[in-house]
């Protein structure tokens, strides 16, 4: 059979909601840290967190282009993006990456800001880092699904493309009656729709969205 693009979108509702139990998760494990301290702990870390939240997110997505590089990626096909109107932000390999290539980037953020820096801040002491780092860790939900469907697959090439929220699958193997929870097969394709390599894309929502964010904390913070 010869090799096509199998399209898959993910399951925002799905993916919003898996973030929500990791949340939950990660709070209870704050919680276990901090004990009955932890709404004390938690309110004098609160404006640091609040004002790094965003900036942690953005060190996450460039973890996951730091691992397209450097298992072979050419850093000119990847491309950053902003849609917070979608509960987006991404870092997209618009070229064809192997098994490992993409396995390897999604678990990048995971571990490095997520599993290792929450390691260390138990160890310095630092609820801010833990805090942060939790977080980031609830905000893995899509990638953790993509990494346990991926690596069941064999045979196959990933590739994302214009469509922050979709990526496709490159294989001689007939993928569109997998089943993937979190994931939606919508489309096969001989060549995919990579033109769009602008190094970042902010879309007018996410502008909005970041000022009136930035501006309820200034408004939290004086008041």
């Amino acid at each position: 059979m010869k090799k096509k693009y199998y399209l898959f979108k993910m399951n925002m509702n799905f993916l919003n909601l898996f973030s929500i139990v990791l949340m939950f998760a990660s709070f209870g494990i704050f919680y276990l840290i901090y004990r009955e301290n932890t709404f004390g702990v938690f309110h004098s870390i609160y404006v640091p967190f609040i004002l790094l939240y965003i900036p942690y997110l953005i060190l996450h997505e460039l973890f996951h282009s730091l691992g397209y590089v450097i298992y072979g990626a050419n850093f000119k096909n990847i491309t950053y993006g902003m849609h917070l109107e979608k509960g987006v932000l991404c870092c997209l390999c618009k070229q064809n990456i192997k098994k490992n290539n993409i396995l390897y980037s999604l678990l990048f953020p995971f571990f490095f800001i997520g599993i290792l820096t929450f390691i260390i801040g138990l160890i310095i002491n630092s609820p801010l880092l833990i805090a942060l780092s939790l977080a980031n860790i609830s905000g893995c939900s899509g990638d953790l699904i993509m990494f346990y469907h991926l690596f069941c697959l064999d045979d196959f090439e990933f590739s994302e493309y214009d469509d922050p929220t979709s990526f496709g699958l490159c294989s001689k193997n007939d993928l569109s009656n997998r089943k993937m929870f979190g994931l939606n097969f919508v489309d096969t394709k001989n060549i995919l729709d990579r033109d769009d390599l602008r190094k970042f894309i902010i879309s007018k929502s996410s502008v909005i969205i970041l000022l009136l964010f930035y501006a309820l904390v200034i408004i939290s913070i004086v008041l």
